[in-house]
């Protein structure tokens, strides 16, 4: 929105803004915030940065060492939509107030050195990411992790879960959700609400539509971006849907996998490197027109996914989602215009500037500045060590025979095996010091503990599968 701090200052007080608010990512990828009147911000706001206590925040500092800085960035710049009082929002880096260096586990950081690392490596000096972050519109949730009361409830008119509630007789079947026209398609209104919060902030939308699964699943895709401003994008996308629902009385969540028997949503990723303006993805006579650089990516993509996954998706509740045998992007194979290989080429266009390679395992609850960077340090990894790709499959890889399946590799299947993953391979990670050992190491360290407390807690099915054991 500003190019420096100047434009930024100006625009405060010529727009009669009331509040500036800065925000700042987790390690986990939660938005946190603080709020100051403009009579506490100046230029020294930039210059100087703002304190915050770091061991406060989940994966960050410890106590000894807990002051750090935020410098906000003007170009982030959007007025908030959902504010009563006019608040100017920013995002901000994180630096240590010691030696002045950004701060090695901050998110936005780690996209930033990854943009910078991509223009050193003299292979392309951009990279496009186009996300299509998918999420489910309910209209209410309560759930209870009470030992004695443990178990979740969803209200969704769009799926008729309240049976002793009268309907219209228009509800949206399971798996039955993709493109139905209104009265089936309830949130119209709402999505396009969404779009038009998106578009204020700056946000350019492609198309926004019902998704496949009932219970109001919806998907609204933006237009790519360089790879920070994508993962800028998404957190800011996250906001606006939450907030935009919350308006209309329902709510929106991005797990995965929130409803059993239907499908669950992923954030299918578009990916591409470009140098001096140019292309680098195309080659006519390549398969499904990719370069042999392109393939190399792709190859990266592949070799790595168990540790991506640990990053892409990074929930217990991803991998509700990615079970074998259902239609899930499991298999590490690539394929032209097949939505069941975790690599497809699209085919809409056969315009040198349109080919890319779409990474269709990722969900939204990835921290998109983390997610966004391992998966270009994983395909630069393939280009450097020019590692080639499983030979494509073309035909449905859910039909496969179990011979045929066994000789793909796939995903792993719960968060614990992703992590191990990770663990073992991180190194490609760590070139250029895009990442740092010690983020990783409280990443791990947090997400183990997501699966410990998962693990120690029993589910409802367990009830109705061994209760009368």
């Amino acid at each position: 929105m500003f190019q420096n701090a100047k434009e930024t200052l100006k625009f405060i007080q010529d727009e009669d803004v009331e509040f500036i608010d800065i925000r700042f990512t987790d390690v986990a990828g939660r938005w946190q915030h603080f709020s100051l009147p403009v009579s506490g911000f100046d230029d020294d706001s930039f210059n100087e940065g703002l304190g915050f206590d770091g061991s406060s925040i989940e994966g960050f500092q410890q106590i000894e060492a807990s002051d750090m800085l935020l410098t906000p960035d003007p170009s982030s710049a959007f007025i908030d939509p959902f504010t009563a009082h006019k608040t100017l929002v920013l995002i901000a880096d994180i630096s240590d107030p010691i030696s002045g260096e950004l701060y090695s586990k901050d998110p936005r950081g780690v996209a930033k050195r990854a943009q910078e690392h991509l223009k050193d490596s003299g292979i392309a000096d951009t990279s496009f990411m186009g996300p299509e972050a998918e999420f489910f519109i309910f209209d209410g949730v309560t759930y209870s992790t009470d030992p004695y009361n443990f178990g979740y409830r969803i209200f969704a008119v769009d799926a008729h879960t309240d049976p002793d509630e009268v309907g219209d007789g228009y509800w949206v079947k399971p798996k039955g959700g993709y493109f139905p026209c209104a009265p089936s398609d309830k949130y119209q209104d709402l999505r396009s609400a969404m779009v038009k919060e998106l578009e204020g902030i700056g946000i350019p939308i492609e198309v926004h539509h019902h998704e496949v699964a009932t219970a109001g699943q919806a998907e609204i895709d933006m237009k790519f971006d360089t790879l920070l401003a994508v993962a800028d994008h998404i957190v800011k996308y996250k906001y606006v849907v939450r907030n935009t629902a919350t308006m209309f009385g329902k709510t929106a969540t991005f797990m995965p996998k929130p409803i059993s028997g239907d499908n669950g949503s992923g954030m299918h990723v578009h990916q591409s490197l470009w140098k001096d303006g140019e292309p680098l993805f195309y080659d006519e006579d390549g398969y499904a027109g990719l370069s042999k650089m392109a393939m190399h990516y792709v190859a990266g993509l592949l070799t790595h996914g168990p540790a991506l996954a640990a990053l892409t998706n990074p929930t217990v509740n991803s991998y509700r989602r990615l079970v074998p045998g259902y239609e899930a992007p499991v298999n590490l194979i690539i394929s032209a215009r097949n939505r069941s290989a975790i690599v497809r080429v699209p085919m809409y266009s056969s315009s040198p500037k349109a080919k890319r390679v779409e990474y269709r395992a990722p969900d939204p609850t990835a921290n998109p500045y983390l997610a966004f960077s391992a998966m270009l340090m994983a395909g630069l990894d393939g280009i450097k060590r020019e590692l080639e790709p499983p030979k494509p499959v073309d035909k449905n890889l859910y039909a496969l025979s179990a011979r045929e399946a066994r000789r793909i590799k796939q995903l792993p299947r719960s968060l614990e095996e992703a992590l191990d993953a990770l663990e073992k391979d991180s190194s490609f990670l760590l070139e250029g010091g895009v990442f740092t050992d010690d983020l990783l190491a409280s990443y791990i360290e947090l997400k183990r503990e997501d699966v410990d407390a998962a693990r120690l807690r029993p589910s409802p099915i367990e009830y109705e599968m061994y209760f009368d054991l």
